[in-house]
């Protein structure tokens, strides 16, 4: 295309363009890593600037080309995959506007991404005015020069006026507000802190016992009360239950494998467990990670020990799978794809599957650093199951060791049962022969009666023996294995994979890491293995200026509602920058200096003046700072699914808070999830357990937790996003779930022997929200309750589904 006709397509090109707003940080990484790939395998050779002659005038390398479209009309109609001509042109629905032409039409799996993307407005984060290949060479040493690759620095702490700083945080929070003319707010009222610190550390509400104790000792100390607070929620299970969920969403944590043909993964709940006991053990971050990426290659004392380690690689073989697919090679190397991305982002905050096809488009990761990471993951095995469901692509499960694994008793067993069956096989053939010759000597009669006998006796034989072949045959497995990864057999570095076709292989690439980041005297990948251990320890070094700062910006977005980089997955260009990035290296090294301690790092912050803030507005510092970047007050924030749904069983009484054992998925076995309704009705049927051991299965996560945006099981989700829709109101109206469990806490005030309606309201206010009513609130509900028709439930329903309940201050 020329300049000319450039300009005359321009004006239609803008209004297009002011319809699709630019796309936010994830969509442009699910752009980059999902959506450009298909385009550039598939497309490009015929729809491109790099083509002598674009076809049909549609050029699909630019934004702007594939909005303006060719010949035919506009490419995409946004958020409209129906009234799309690019996805009919894939689904081969027009025979003249079929692509790729005279080949066979796209993996489900490929098309269903472009739908997914024209859905989602079809967000393309490429500019180009006038359609062209973006290219562009690649300087390492100038991309060193970005903030996030930068050496992580210890901040020197300022000194500063006056008593409100308590800690080194607090002053270097101080300094910020000092900068931009912003004042701290007041400190949150004791109730309200304590409920802030019970949700943040265990995901439940404290009890109306637990709040009248911590507000005498909050008024004898206040920093005393806090201290010893923090301290044992810190030490209690709850808390493993609660980080652990927070890390599950970044390890895209399900028990299914979603795509076309979505199938239990029967052994998922085992890395919950691992997860959940990691956090509550404290286990220091950086050993978490070489266990999760490398940890069959680890030192173990014993076998337990080692089991673990095996359970923890369960990361690298949880993700999504496309189980109907034919090539094989294509579904490795799919699979790791998924495995670099979910490394690179979850512990580094990169995105580098999107130099998977080309060089990165605006991060400094060459396709060949991407083929050095891949080379590692293609001489590991992934181990998943999936193997009871007539897949195509299947694996086997990994075997654990220990004196419980069953193995020794299942071979026992099936000694036993073949000897048994041999035995009567023997018998059977002795008297099949005592017979035979007994009948010599009978009468006619007689021989007759003995022949039915013979009969019975052939027909028995053959069923011992095709029993006994198929006992042969199926030998016994051991009982306790799990998702894991491993060598694979043949170690050998990866070839390019030319604009990521498997079957357009360049050179081979040496395994090893990014160019870009500098980890000081990292040891080389060991040839005779895959790599992982290597790259785990270079991941995971203090050196690495990108570990510790990804680190401690998540546990601060967990405690604040938001990060000091509010993209908390991307680190790169297209990511946010830091709001304070000396608050950040700092936070990084105390990680760091903490031992890679997650409690002794969540302890610091918590017992800061910052956490302690209040959420109350002010005006001044709303017109200088609208979006609190620099931590003048607490964020208004909504509690997330998890903790809303057993806060709610809390309230009624009903929460078991008895860790659940093993998963539903497990009891019944690997299944099709879509296909088998009978047994899906059973793993969603309601319980009392926590939230965390609720089964979640890729594209059938439960309303109770999907309505309250949950995070997307089938993507890493550092960051949920909160909505506020109808549907979410009408839950808590409507739904079974709710009024049953606003019966159940009417009850158990009445059964406490609670008698008057005031009495009764002042409990639900206690169960629920943590407080007693003001003298309004207790006159509005007592006139409510003793209006007609109105029961106890009620009230205690429009408690569960206030804003209060729902909020944390």
């Amino acid at each position: 295309m020329n300049k000319r006709i450039g300009l005359v397509i321009l004006p239609v090109v803008c209004s297009l363009l002011a319809a699709n707003p630019e796309p936010t940080p994830k969509q442009v990484a699910f752009f980059e890593s999902k959506v450009r790939p298909i385009l550039v395998n598939n497309c490009y050779e015929c729809h491109s600037e790099e083509a002598q002659k674009s076809k049909g005038g549609l050029y699909l390398d630019t934004r702007e080309g594939v909005l303006h479209g060719g010949k035919s009309g506009p490419a995409i109609v946004s958020g409209k995959p129906e009234a799309s001509l690019l996805l009919k042109a894939v689904k081969h629905l027009d025979k003249k506007l079929s692509m790729p032409p005279k080949q066979p039409k796209l993996p489900g799996q490929q098309i269903a991404i472009l739908e997914k993307w024209i859905k989602m407005g079809a967000p393309d984060p490429r500019k180009n005015l006038l359609p062209s290949l973006i290219t562009r060479n690649i300087d390492i040493k100038e991309g060193r020069k970005f903030w996030s690759f930068q050496p992580v620095r210890n901040p020197d702490v300022p000194k500063t006026r006056g008593s409100w700083a308590h800690t080194d945080l607090d002053r270097l929070v101080q300094a910020g507000h000092a900068k931009k003319g912003l004042h701290p707010v007041k400190d949150s009222p004791p109730a309200t802190l304590l409920r802030r610190i019970y949700f943040d550390l265990t995901g439940l509400p404290p009890s109306p016992a637990q709040v009248s104790e911590f507000l005498t000792a909050h008024e004898k100390d206040s920093k005393a009360a806090v201290r010893k607070i923090v301290d044992r929620l810190l030490e209690s299970s709850h808390f493993g239950e609660r980080w652990g969920r927070h890390w599950m969403d970044v390890a895209r944590y399900a028990e299914s494998t979603g795509m076309e043909r979505n199938c239990t993964y029967t052994q998922a709940w085992r890395y919950r467990d691992y997860v959940i006991q990691a956090f509550n053990d404290d286990k220091p971050f950086d050993q978490f990670i070489r266990e999760q990426v490398a940890g069959d290659l680890m030192a173990a004392e014993n076998p337990e020990k080692q089991s673990e380690h095996l359970v923890a690689t369960g990361f690298l073989a949880l993700g999504p799978k496309s189980l109907n697919s034919r090539d094989v090679a294509q579904f490795k190397a799919d699979v790791v794809d998924e495995q670099i991305d979910i490394t690179t982002r979850a512990f580094m905050g990169l995105t580098v599957s999107c130099a998977r096809c080309h060089d990165h488009k605006f991060d400094p990761i060459p396709t060949k650093d991407y083929y050095a990471i891949a080379g590692i993951f293609h001489s590991t095995r992934t181990l998943f199951g999936t193997g009871g469901t007539g897949n195509r692509q299947k694996s086997t499960l990994m075997p654990l060791g220990g004196e419980n694994d069953g193995l020794k008793e299942a071979i026992k067993i099936h000694q036993e049962r073949t000897r048994d069956m041999k035995g009567q096989l023997a018998d059977n053939t002795k008297q099949t022969k005592k017979l035979q010759q007994s009948m010599k000597k009978k009468e006619a009669d007689e021989r007759k009666i003995i022949q039915q006998e013979l009969v019975q006796l052939k027909k028995q034989k053959g069923k011992l023996a095709k029993a006994l072949n198929q006992l042969t045959k199926k030998k016994p497995k051991p009982t306790n294995v799990a998702m894991a990864a491993q060598e694979n057999p043949k170690i050998a570095d990866a070839r390019i994979n030319i604009r990521g076709d498997v079957r357009k292989l360049g050179k081979p690439v040496e395994r090893g890491y990014l160019s870009v980041v500098q980890v000081p005297n990292a040891s080389p990948v060991n040839k005779a293995q895959s790599g992982r251990l290597e790259l785990a320890d270079w991941i995971a070094s203090s050196k690495n200026p990108l570990t510790s700062r990804v680190l401690a910006n998540r546990i601060w977005q967990h405690l604040f509602g938001e990060g000091i980089v509010r993209t908390v997955d991307n680190f790169g260009k297209t990511g946010e920058r830091p709001d304070d990035p000396v608050l950040l290296d700092y936070l990084a090294t105390r990680v760091i200096a903490n031992g890679w301690s997650i409690k002794k790092t969540i302890r610091e912050i918590m017992l800061s003046r910052t956490y302690a803030l209040s959420s109350e507005p002010d005006e001044k510092n709303f017109v200088t700072d609208p979006e609190n970047r620099f931590w003048w007050r607490a964020h208004h924030r909504r509690l997330d699914a998890e903790a809303l749904r057993d806060a709610i069983l809390a309230a009624s009484g009903q929460l078991d808070v008895t860790p659940a054992k093993g998963s539903p998925v497990m009891a019944l076995g690997e299944i099709n999830v879509g296909r088998d309704t009978k047994n899906m009705n059973k793993i969603t049927a309601p319980n009392k357990n926590r939230s965390v051991y609720h089964p979640i299965l890729r594209n059938k996560v439960p309303d109770s937790l999907r309505l309250f945006d949950f995070a997307e099981p089938s993507i890493i989700v550092g960051r949920r996003q909160v909505t506020t829709v109808p549907t979410q109101a009408l839950y808590l109206l409507n739904s079974p779930f709710i009024l049953k469990q606003s019966g159940h806490m009417a009850k158990r005030i009445q059964d406490a022997g609670t008698e008057g309606t005031g009495n009764q309201v002042r409990q639900a206010y206690r169960l629920s929200l943590g407080r007693e009513p003001s003298a309004p609130e207790m006159k509005r509900m007592q006139d409510y309750l003793n209006s007609e028709g109105k029961t106890l439930g009620n009230i205690c329903q429009v408690l569960l589904a206030s804003a209060e309940f729902r909020y944390l201050e």
